[in-house]
């Protein structure tokens, strides 16, 4: 199946004028339902971000109903909200829908440049899948505390987190850690890191775990991966400046991450770019979007790891829009034989939210839904590719991969 859906308003907007970015999406699975999010800015820089803006859809057989909505709770005076994080917490209910809350207009590289933090970490719940949203809730000054004087500016993700099988509730995060204070009367230097912030009761207490130690890393998202021999690791792709992407593992369910490693199969554009991972069942394979070019944000790609731990295992990628990209976000959804299966035999299904554009790569929002049977019929082969055929057949849970 694949099925494409504009998730921007009917007329396209200029780039000066109100536009959308920042994708993110989650799937509830007993629901059927499906939240996209994104923020609402007035141009597409980052300093004109206004607040964020909800489409909340019923999934039925290939249609996905939408409407559009701004969530007004999700704000602090005198701030403007960016990067939504949501995550859902299964055992539950309720959802959580981080963000970072930035004061006035000030721009990212200003903090940066200063380290002058103006940063705040947020959220907003729902305990009916989407419909109503509490007040916010700052949990800065609780959960980050006097670290955050360290700390140049942090932001989360974006796109979704994601709840381990312990209960852990996992939400990707960065900062940009201040090394020197002070250099000259000027500040000296910072280094972006990833991490994480989690909670293990629900979402009653947050804390915030390790930075990756070695690499620069910036936005990031993370998967719990189990492998075949039954063991389990955390597994964590980042944005960085480095020209590929960079992946690190932990043991301890993103408490401390090991060292990170250059994943070579994965390039980046100049400078970077927002990318998405998600898994799926046992052993756990890895799907990633993200644009493909080096050069620049265009074609927008999804690339398959049967073995993510093994940096070399990502596959060439599927371009599934050809043109200016940028920052996506996917879920997974497991479809039944009343939606699409005609054996009777769950297919695995993904979406995928994504920034594209003919003239650049923030002219609107797009969803599209593929299987993974689309995915590794339209993968590239060349001799240095791994080669998910020779698993497609793999039994999984008793059941197989390939249903259509």
């Amino acid at each position: 199946i694949t099925a494409l859906q504009s998730l921007q308003r009917e007329s396209k907007v200029e780039l000066s004028g109100v536009t959308y970015r920042i994708p993110a999406l989650l799937y509830i699975p007993c629901m059927a339902k499906l939240l996209a999010f994104a923020e609402e800015r007035l141009s597409i820089d980052d300093a004109h971000a206004n607040l964020l803006v909800l489409r909340r859809g019923t999934f039925y057989r290939n249609y996905v109903e939408v409407n559009m909505r701004a969530l007004e709770t999700a704000t602090l005076k005198h701030h403007r909200s960016m990067n939504p994080c949501p995550v859902y917490d299964e055992f539950t209910g309720i959802v959580f829908l981080f963000f970072t809350a930035v004061l006035g207009k000030t721009p990212e590289a200003y903090q940066i440049v200063t380290g002058q933090n103006v940063a705040r970490l947020c959220y907003v719940s729902s305990s009916d899948q989407g419909r109503s949203w509490s007040n916010v809730t700052d949990l800065t000054q609780q959960v980050i505390g006097r670290s955050i004087t360290d700390w140049a500016t942090f932001a989360l993700g974006p796109g979704h987190g994601i709840q381990l099988k312990s209960g852990r509730l996992l939400v990707p995060a960065y900062t940009y850690h201040i090394d020197c204070k002070e250099c000259f009367g000027k500040l000296c230097k910072t280094t972006p890191h990833s991490f994480t912030f989690y909670s293990d009761d629900h979402g009653q207490r947050w804390r915030f775990g390790e930075f990756i130690p070695n690499l620069p890393t910036v936005e990031c998202q993370m998967v719990s991966v189990d492998e075949e021999d039954g063991s389990n690791v955390l597994y964590c792709n980042a944005r960085s400046p480095l020209g590929f992407r960079v992946q690190a593992l932990s043991t301890d369910d993103g408490a401390v991450f090991h060292l990170g490693q250059l994943v070579q199969r994965l390039v980046e554009p100049p400078h970077g770019c927002h990318g998405s991972i998600i898994g799926f069942p046992t052993p756990t394979w890895v799907l990633y979007s993200h644009p493909t070019s080096s050069r620049s944000r265009v074609n927008m790609g999804v690339y398959l790891s049967t073995f993510p731990r093994d940096a070399d295992s990502w596959t060439e990628p599927w371009v599934i829009y050809e043109g200016p990209s940028a920052y996506s976000d996917l879920t997974y959804i497991e479809l039944t034989y009343s939606e699409f299966s005609a054996t009777g035999i769950p297919a695995i299904a993904f979406a995928c939210l994504y920034e594209n554009g003919t003239r650049s790569p923030y002219e609107q929002i797009s969803f599209s839904m593929f299987t993974l049977y689309d995915v590794i019929q339209n993968i590239p082969m060349n001799a240095t590719s791994p080669d998910p055929k020779r698993h497609l057949y793999k039994k999984k849970r008793g059941r197989s991969c390939v249903a259509s």
